[in-house]
């Protein structure tokens, strides 16, 4: 069944509660979930505009696509969120690792960046910046929930997140330098 109605008052259960314990839907460590969660959704939705990109990475001397690069980030994701709600998954420092070793090899491939650029470009370089912005709020939630005590949070992921934004950002900007998009840089007029 896909409903229980026990959340229908405005309550709901995390992993670690104790029998019978509920928490307000409106508790800040939910508002960081439904962001991970709505991370975790664009990634699949920047997966399915990703099918026109060629393969970009060698990782561990593997040829890497990105859909399957977008999966490993999913599959990585929902550990920070089993963490966050009381579970006993983890995020390892080798899964930080994987993530700079894609930035490192996209960084590579493209000219250094000398400016803030404008979003945009093609379809997947876009979406890619929007998935960045929603990587970055849901880093911000899950600090302010581990800085105001209502959740242990390990550093390693907080870690992920800031490397997770700046995988998508480096990504996003392959995408539109392999569709031919050159970057634009603000006028500041």
């Amino acid at each position: 069944m896909l409903y229980t109605k026990k959340g229908d008052n405005g309550t709901t259960k995390l992993f670690d509660c104790q029998e019978g314990q509920r928490v307000s839907k409106g508790a800040l460590v939910f508002e960081a979930l439904g962001t991970l969660d709505e991370l975790n959704c664009s990634i699949g939705y920047a997966k399915t505009l990703a099918h026109t990109t060629e393969d970009v990475a060698y990782i561990g001397g593997a040829k890497i696509s990105y859909p399957e690069i977008l999966e490993i980030f999913q599959q990585n994701l929902f550990s920070v969120q089993g963490e966050l709600a009381g579970g006993e998954v983890r995020i390892a420092m080798k899964h930080v690792a994987f993530l700079e070793r894609v930035i490192d090899e996209i960084d590579t491939l493209l000219p250094p960046i000398r400016s803030f650029i404008i979003p945009g470009g093609g379809t997947c370089g876009a979406y890619l910046d929007v998935t960045r912005t929603i990587a970055r709020r849901a880093e911000r939630l899950i600090v302010m929930v581990r800085d105001r005590g209502e959740r242990a949070i390990q550093d390693e992921s907080i870690q992920f997140l800031n490397r997770l934004s700046s995988a998508l950002y480096a990504m996003a900007r392959f995408a539109n330098y392999q569709e031919g998009y050159s970057e634009q840089k603000p006028l500041y007029n």
